[in-house]
């Protein structure tokens, strides 16, 4: 099999995600990709994180063959069961939504094993290292105050300072979990007790940016390079924008901060391997650094015509060029 565009030999792609059955073709990214790949010419398979294993020193997945179709409800024709070697792939996506546990974790410890033989995007080791939540506190320039404490002293001294708060899960996703807290709250000591009732993991707060009301903008970065945003405006009456909860996607430009911010970070994602890369701004503020299964192509591509899986392509061929 060859590609219709260069006549270079076809590649072999797995996506680890999840079930493929269940995606909104009009709106899901990993769908977006797989379906690109499959236009220039490349083979698929599909496997869940479940079916990820090593064994005897190969890593193998047990899923299926996969053609990708553009029909609500029935987005891939699946093959028969099959377990493979995935170090005979060119390339392995790593695209199953958090939550960011140690399962999620695990897999990313298993697909580093393919390093050399296997390009894996995004890199498995810094995708590890740099959660969504957690990468943006290397560029404290660019962010709103922000702390990171399980201590509910810390957090309340934080909000003592800020008065009005953001409070959420560090590995959470979605808008799962997001409160906002002003100044006169009095719910902060209970919902503390909620959340370290069922988790050990800290909580990420978060001075509140009024701007939010105009928008949540993702800035999608190919490669470490801006190639375009959407908006997100809150539901009425919501303070979250993400579209998991309602949020409504809509067509903006980038501004001049946001390629500033761009420029601050993309040099770093393009080191570590951070191929698909969504950042979320809020006003003048970078909040999150989404690279675990970020989103927004399809919108991107419906408002200002870009093809952003074509790029993210273009990237991945060219590495293995």
């Amino acid at each position: 099999m060859y590609l219709a565009q260069n006549k270079e030999p076809a590649m072999k792609i797995a996506f680890q995600m999840d079930p493929i059955g269940n995606v909104n073709i009009d709106a899901d990214s990993s769908f977006r990709l797989a379906e690109e790949a499959q236009a220039r010419g490349h083979s698929l398979f599909f496997y869940g994180p479940d079916h990820l294993a090593y064994q005897e020193g190969r890593i193998t997945a047990r899923g299926r063959d996969m053609v990708v179709q553009r029909v609500a409800g029935t987005p891939a024709i699946l093959g028969d069961m099959r377990e493979v070697d995935l170090a005979e792939f060119d390339v392995v996506w790593l695209r199953q939504d958090p939550p960011f546990d140690m399962h999620y974790i695990t897999s990313t410890h298993l697909l580093d094993r393919l390093r050399g033989r296997t390009l894996v995007v995004n890199d498995p080791f810094w995708v590890r290292n740099y959660p969504e939540k957690l990468l943006v506190l290397d560029f404290p320039e660019l962010t709103p105050p922000t702390t990171v404490a399980r201590d509910l002293e810390t957090i309340k001294a934080f909000k003592a300072r800020h008065g009005d708060i953001i409070l959420k899960p560090l590995y959470g996703n979605g808008g799962a979990g997001v409160f906002r807290l002003d100044a006169n709250d009095r719910n902060l000591t209970s919902l503390h007790e909620l959340f370290t009732g069922f988790s050990r993991e800290p909580l990420i707060v978060q001075k509140f940016l009024p701007d939010v009301s105009n928008g949540d903008k993702r800035v999608i970065l190919v490669d470490g390079e801006a190639v375009g945003a959407i908006n997100r405006v809150p539901a009425a009456g919501e303070t979250r924008s993400n579209m998991h909860v309602g949020g409504r996607p809509e067509k903006i430009g980038l501004s001049e901060r946001d390629l500033e911010i761009c420029a601050a970070i993309g040099p770093l994602l393009k080191e570590k391997g951070q191929v698909f890369v969504g950042i979320d701004v809020i006003g003048d503020y970078l909040t999150e650094i989404n690279v675990t299964s970020p989103t927004g192509i399809q919108e991107l591509e419906r408002f200002d015509g870009v093809n952003v899986a074509e790029k993210i392509w273009q990237a991945i061929e060219a590495k293995l060029a």
